[in-house]
C-alpha cells in the first residue's frame, strides 16, 4: 500500500471516530431506502463546514465508500493539505464555483454517477447563517442534475445541530448531541417541470427537520 494512500486510510479512521465522539451522532432512516449497490444523491441542509463530513459519517460503510462529497475547488485547492484531504481521504468531486458553465457542472457529476459513484451535495447552494430562515430556497442545479439521471434516487437529509457544534468562525467543535436524519428517496417524475421537482424535493427536506424547529419558523413567518 502506498504511503498517501496509508496516511488517507488512517485519517479517515480517526475522523470517523472524532467526528462520532464529539456529536454523539444519530443517524436515522425513515421508510424503505434501497441502497444496495445503486447510485444516489444524497442532498442535504447546508448551515456547517462540516456538514458534509456529517453526512458521510452517517452512511454504513459499504455506502460511505461510494460518496463523494461534491466541494468548491476555490476552496479545496488553496493548501497540499485541503488538497491531500479532500482527494485522497473523501475522494471528494471538486467543481469550479466561480465563472464555470452550469451546464459543465452538471455533466461533470453526471459522469460521477455514470461510474457508479454516489454523490453528497446541498441544493440551498451556500451555508445558511440566517438565524431567522430555516431553509433557503434551491438552486436550480439540484433539478438540472435529476433531468439528466432520470434513474437516480435523490435522497433528502436534514442534520441537526451541527452549526453549534461548530458555530461560524470557530475552529475548536463543541461537543453536542447531532442527528441526521434520511428520508425516502425521489426521483423525478415524469413531465415534472423544475419549480415543481425543487418544491417537493425542498418539503422533503423540511419534513425531516425537527417539529419544534418547523413550528418556530412558521411562527416566524
Amino acid at each position: 500500500m502506498k504511503s498517501s494512500n496509508f496516511f488517507a486510510m488512517l485519517i479517515a479512521r480517526s475522523l470517523y471516530a472524532l467526528v462520532a465522539f464529539i456529536t454523539g451522532i444519530r443517524p436515522k432512516f425513515e421508510g424503505n431506502i434501497s441502497f444496495g449497490t445503486e447510485r444516489k444523491v444524497y442532498f442535504a441542509n447546508h448551515a456547517s463546514h462540516g456538514d458534509f463530513v456529517m453526512v458521510w459519517v452517517s452512511l454504513p460503510k459499504k455506502w460511505r465508500d461510494k460518496a463523494r462529497p461534491v466541494a468548491g475547488a476555490d476552496y479545496w485547492l488553496k493548501s497540499p493539505l485541503r488538497r491531500f484531504i479532500i482527494n485522497q481521504v473523501f475522494n471528494g468531486l471538486l467543481i469550479m464555483r466561480n465563472g464555470n458553465d452550469p451546464k459543465a457542472i452538471t455533466q461533470q457529476m453526471t459522469d460521477a454517477l455514470a461510474q457508479n459513484a454516489s454523490l453528497i451535495i446541498f441544493p440551498e447552494g451556500t451555508r445558511n447563517t440566517d438565524d431567522d430562515i430555516l431553509l433557503l430556497p434551491f438552486k436550480s442545479g439540484i433539478y438540472h442534475l435529476a433531468r439528466e439521471n432520470p434513474d437516480v434516487g435523490f435522497i433528502p437529509i436534514w442534520i441537526d445541530n451541527i452549526n453549534r457544534v461548530l458555530p461560524k468562525g470557530k475552529v475548536i467543535p463543541v461537543p453536542m448531541i447531532c442527528e441526521v436524519n434520511f428520508g425516502e428517496e425521489l426521483y423525478l417524475q415524469e413531465n415534472e417541470d423544475k419549480d415543481a421537482f425543487l418544491q417537493r424535493a425542498r418539503e422533503a427536506m423540511l419534513a425531516l427537520a425537527p417539529a419544534h424547529k418547523r413550528a418556530q419558523y412558521a411562527e416566524k413567518g
